[in-house]
């Protein structure tokens, strides 16, 4: 397990998180872009490739109206520090759904896809040239279907399918209208594309829209974290499955059926969480561990039983679960705080998992993880979201929390850790006033935590 040592870390990690009194973000921070934000459901949102971070995310233009929805690329190089910007795409919709998936292939080039949020029946896509991340193709799109509404970005490779060459998935929401969990998928690395299927059906009338965060081992296997639906239209259950050799599989090996013809509703998978009135669950991150166990990490609005719908989102939590070969071991783990606003009741500042290190997890929360008591900044009175690293050493039982950031003046939200080394940890998150996924004056920045 990695730990930060307090020498390294003592400027902005403080022990007690219920007793904070001053001021604090981490030493040797550094600003990735000035305008950009993201969803949480596109994947990998930022990589570490051939010495370099490579960061998507959308601007909203609050400064700068020509940039307004630009489709951007950060690159920073680990050695110098220096970063520089790739225009993907020019003025889309402004809205953070629309950040793109990244993949690193084989070949040493990146593939990123993007899409508009439901307003289109296509994906884009462009890919780097070999060896030269500043240099791409043009942009190119498919259709998987004319009646597709295309929303999320979901990049997997892997290599033991296509005889040995590889396949490439990318898994969307919205083929032929559906609004439901869809893939398409590439044997030759991104250049040309073929419509899979809807993987996870839900009957019923409503088009009820599971909610899926995707890992994989990167060789055969993909695994699936997914919901009922969205938590506004339903009292979400949490459920896993995977993909292996065309075949859908319970967490125990239990076959369910084909891909291509999916999962008839999303109770076939294996039940993490039961959602109900009062726990209503949202799947936030998923990852593997090197066995091949999965890692899971969620929200849940509590307690709107009763409440109006400007009461909603008033007290969210934060959950861990993990794949034992036998059951799911699952906890509630911190307090989120607030919806992020009011027509988003079941929004939260996020949380990720380190993907080198599954006992830690990363947070964003208006509120103390512990205690739930409001985070009122000293430096301008105000609750704002902060950012605190979570340790466990007994398989989620208890963590140990840190702050990352304190006593802000802005939010602090959405964080995501790339997967690296285990020596050292890239924590990126976007900081600003975030109004809604279409409205937001948010800046990207990170920091390289070390282990001890």
């Amino acid at each position: 397990m990695r730990r930060f040592p307090q020498v390294l870390l003592a400027a902005f990690l403080i022990a007690a998180v219920s007793t904070i009194a001053q001021a604090s973000e981490p030493e040797g921070l550094f600003r990735l872009t000035d305008d950009g934000a993201w969803c949480w459901y596109q994947d990998e949102r930022a990589i570490i490739h051939q010495g370099k971070l490579l960061v998507g995310s959308v601007a909203c233009g609050y400064e700068d109206k020509a940039r307004q929805g630009d489709i951007n690329l950060t690159l920073f190089d680990l050695k110098t520090k220096k970063s520089e910007q790739i225009e993907l795409h020019d003025r889309l919709p402004p809205d953070d759904h629309n950040v793109p998936g990244l993949l690193a292939l084989p070949d040493g080039k990146v593939l990123a896809v993007y899409s508009k949020h439901g307003s289109g029946n296509r994906f884009y896509y462009r890919i780097s040239q070999k060896g030269e991340l500043t240099k791409w193709t043009p942009v190119r799109y498919f259709i998987p279907s004319k009646t597709s509404h295309i929303t999320y970005s979901n990049l997997h490779f892997l290599c033991d399918e296509n005889e040995g060459n590889g396949r490439v998935y990318n898994f969307f929401r919205g083929l032929n209208g559906s609004n439901k969990p869809s893939y398409a998928f590439s044997d030759d690395n991104g250049e040309t594309w073929e419509t899979g299927n809807i993987v996870i059906h839900f009957p019923s009338s409503f088009k009820h829209r599971p909610y899926v965060k995707y890992a994989s081992n990167g060789k055969n296997t993909i695994h699936f974290l997914y919901t009922d639906a969205h938590p506004r239209n339903f009292n979400n259950n949490i459920y896993h499955c995977y993909y292996h050799d065309n075949m859908l599989y319970r967490s125990d090996g239990s076959v369910i059926g084909s891909l291509q013809q999916g999962l008839d509703n999303p109770g076939e998978g294996t039940l993490i969480f039961r959602g109900d009135s009062n726990n209503i669950g949202w799947t936030s991150d998923l990852h593997l561990s090197d066995d091949g166990r999965a890692y899971a990490v969620c929200t849940v609005r509590k307690n709107s039983e009763g409440q109006t719908e400007k009461e909603y989102g008033n007290d969210l939590r934060y959950r861990y679960a993990w794949w034992d070969g036998k059951k799911w071991n699952d906890q509630e783990i911190a307090y989120a705080g607030t919806r992020l606003y009011q027509v988003e009741y079941d929004y939260t500042g996020n949380i990720c998992l380190d993907p080198d290190d599954l006992n830690q997890v990363f947070i964003s929360t208006d509120a103390d993880p512990v205690t739930g008591k409001a985070l009122i900044s000293s430096a301008d009175k105000k609750r704002h979201y902060e950012i605190f690293h979570g340790v466990t050493n007994n398989g989620g039982k208890n963590f140990q929390w840190n702050a990352i950031t304190s006593n802000s003046t802005v939010d602090n939200l959405r964080p995501i850790v790339p997967k690296w080394n285990k020596k050292q940890t890239m924590l990126l998150w976007y900081r600003g006033t975030y109004r809604t996924y279409t409205d937001y004056e948010t800046e990207v920045v990170g920091v390289i935590l070390k282990q001890e």
